[in-house]
């Protein structure tokens, strides 16, 4: 008998060893014109008068009210963004309900607006000639051009990211682990904490770590609600441009390192989630109903 004839593979694009270097060297190119060299240049010009005008730009009282108040921000926006993604992912992955296709175009809206755009509809629904602005100023509450104000723009910018990272993951896995908790016994936070939480902790953290970041870089919808005052409403992103139509670039510089710094951790942690399981639209091997047997005899 004869052998059977080898089928040879169909050719794929890029298996030419001159095709597979020369799109590698392409793309290392880029990446090294477009992210390499402004994050080099960032922290060359940051230290280019030296650690004393370096320390002195970071300690200065603008710069420090600058960062405080990023943080701060940052402690409400995110947990709040936090709390919202969660019950969102659960509603619309665990739920059928009138209006549910409807409660998913509304969580992408701020992908889809641009920032500036949003402060500004904030200064027409907050500002003195805004819907509220008469009952806010008639009971001495300040909402534009004050911490209330960042926050609320921070938010609207930031809302989708936990969302988004939970909604693929949470319909993947389907709703068997909760109905099988509840039938069991389990009542609804019982379910959560000991069924849902533990399937999407991973991607429960990368989504809060992309919020953060994003909330700490925010400029736009910021820039118009916060008004620009010098050490009150100016958050680290508005005070390094300040500082830079100030002509004190190496200030400018020192102050966009903070941010720089942030954006490496936040590539590090996103990398460290990613190999935990994070954003992975499959079932995490987990002991599914016996935690939820657990979680019913507790």
């Amino acid at each position: 008998m004869s052998a059977a004839p080898i089928r040879k593979k169909p050719p794929r694009i890029g298996d030419s060893p001159a095709v597979r270097r020369s799109l590698i060297g392409f793309v290392l190119g880029v990446g090294a014109v477009l992210v390499l060299a402004p994050l080099v240049v960032i922290f060359v010009q940051a230290f280019s008068a030296g650690w004393s005008a370096y320390a002195a730009t970071i300690t200065h009282p603008d710069t420090r009210h600058a960062i405080m108040l990023t943080v701060v921000t940052a402690l409400i926006a995110v947990p709040v963004n936090t709390a919202f993604g969660v019950a969102a992912a659960w509603a619309i992955t665990k739920f059928d309900f009138p209006g549910k296709r409807l409660l998913t175009v509304i969580i992408e809206i701020p992908f889809s607006i641009s920032p500036i755009v949003a402060g500004v509809a904030y200064l027409f629904v907050y500002g003195l000639q805004g819907l509220f602005g008469p009952a806010l100023q008639s009971a001495d509450i300040k909402i534009l051009f004050a911490l209330p104000g960042i926050v609320l723009a921070s938010m609207f910018v930031t809302a989708p990211f936990v969302a988004r990272e939970l909604i693929p993951l949470m319909q993947a896995q389907g709703r068997d682990l909760e109905e099988a908790a509840t039938s069991l016994g389990a009542s609804g936070w019982r379910t959560f904490f000991s069924v849902t939480l533990p399937n999407i902790r991973w991607a429960l953290l990368y989504g809060v770590v992309l919020c953060n970041a994003r909330v700490m870089g925010e400029f736009g919808a910021v820039s118009v609600v916060s008004g620009n005052i010098r050490g009150q409403t100016n958050t680290l992103p508005l005070h390094i441009e300040l500082l830079y139509h100030d002509y004190q670039t190496a200030g400018a510089f020192a102050a966009a390192s903070i941010l720089t710094a942030l954006a490496l951790v936040t590539i590090v942690a996103k990398v460290i989630l990613e190999r935990r399981g994070a954003g992975r639209a499959g079932r995490p091997a987990l002991a599914g109903p016996v935690v939820a047997e657990q979680g019913a005899k507790a």
